[in-house]
């Protein structure tokens, strides 16, 4: 006869992990002060001993689980979600944000999605953004109700590729890689003007402004106050005429706008641009669209399993329209130099 006891393998992913935070992932319906009285009276057990809260898990361990908490399993959000059916809530419409990622999706597996991101959709929320992309992915909670995990940012109008772990061990690693500067990646931007060199490294010290319309990035002298370095490389693939460029930009650290910034700051700003072209009366050509010309073309990233995943973004619809009409074929800019 059943007696409700259960057991619970902890698997790789969660190695690690503290205790309390163990059964918030799979048991969110138990509240901290029950967990606590179910540890002190060995109802919990972690392969067969007494445990605390802050116990870290290592992988292959066996939780025990009294009838209490397996009772817990059904009905709670977080379990609705890991059916695979919509979770609803008031401020999330999950099934349509599931549809947008999904047409987003350029690939996925079993730790890593990649996404398309098009231009206006903000990677995290802040002051007046009512939709991200952090707060959709509510909309993929796995199995076990973990949400993916955001492991860098791209701007808010700037398109292209967006690496997202499905896995806390995958956060990790990706994580870590982007930290490391184990990660390539390549932006396309259309610029006004022609580059004097072909190629070249920009390389300054940034530091963030309050100014009357938001914060902004500058470029700042070397020791000055919260400053940070720098650095990104571009080349010119092609040009139209002397009006516009099209450059491969490539940021060797991950400051905030620091291409557009970088573009600017050698006098050749990322046309579209509401906040760093300082280009004064300059016309911007008929037929082009006045959006932000950035896409994140292409990422090379270790992949948490081992290899390297290599993901390339279209580009968006403002950016094709762009490009037929001056002229251009992106199999130019895919040639590898």
């Amino acid at each position: 006869m059943s007696t409700g006891v259960e057991s619970r393998v902890v698997d790789g992913e969660e190695a690690g992990m503290r205790l309390d935070r163990w059964f918030k992932l799979h048991f969110p319906g138990l509240g901290f002060t029950p967990l606590q009285k179910l540890l002190r009276s060995g109802q919990i057990r972690v392969d067969g001993g007494r445990v605390k809260t802050d116990t870290r898990l290592a992988k292959g361990q066996t939780v025990r689980l009294p009838p209490m908490v397996t009772g817990l399993a059904e009905g709670s959000r977080e379990d609705l979600a890991s059916s695979g059916k919509p979770v609803t809530s008031g401020t999330i419409r999950d099934r349509g944000d599931a549809e947008v990622l999904n047409a987003m999706m350029l690939y996925e597996d079993k730790k890593v999605y990649v996404f398309n991101k098009p231009a206006g959709l903000a990677v995290q929320g802040g002051s007046g953004i009512n939709r991200h992309v952090d707060m959709m992915l509510e909309a993929f909670r796995n199995q076990k109700g973990e949400k993916p995990r955001l492991v860098h940012r791209i701007d808010r109008d700037t398109t292209g590729v967006l690496v997202v772990a499905r896995t806390r061990g995958a956060a990790v690693a990706l994580t870590k890689s982007f930290r490391h500067r184990d990660t390539e990646k390549t932006y396309w931007a259309i610029v006004r003007g022609v580059p004097r060199k072909r190629e070249g490294r920009i390389s300054t010290w940034m530091v963030k402004e309050k100014t009357p319309d938001g914060d902004r990035m500058r470029v700042a002298r070397h020791g000055e106050p919260d400053a940070d370095h720098a650095e990104s490389f571009y080349r010119v693939i092609a040009t139209a005429g002397q009006n516009l460029s099209w450059v491969e930009l490539k940021p060797v650290s991950g400051r905030t706008h620091q291409l557009r910034v970088h573009m600017d700051s050698i006098g050749h700003p990322i046309i579209g641009d509401p906040k760093y072209f300082s280009i004064e009366n300059w016309e911007f050509p008929g037929g082009i669209q006045k959006r932000l010309h950035l896409h994140a073309r292409r990422i090379r990233v270790p992949h948490p399993d081992g290899g390297m995943l290599d993901i390339t973004a279209p580009l968006p619809p403002h950016m094709v329209q762009t490009f037929n009409l001056l002229g251009l074929d992106e199999a130019d800019g895919d040639e590898e130099h």
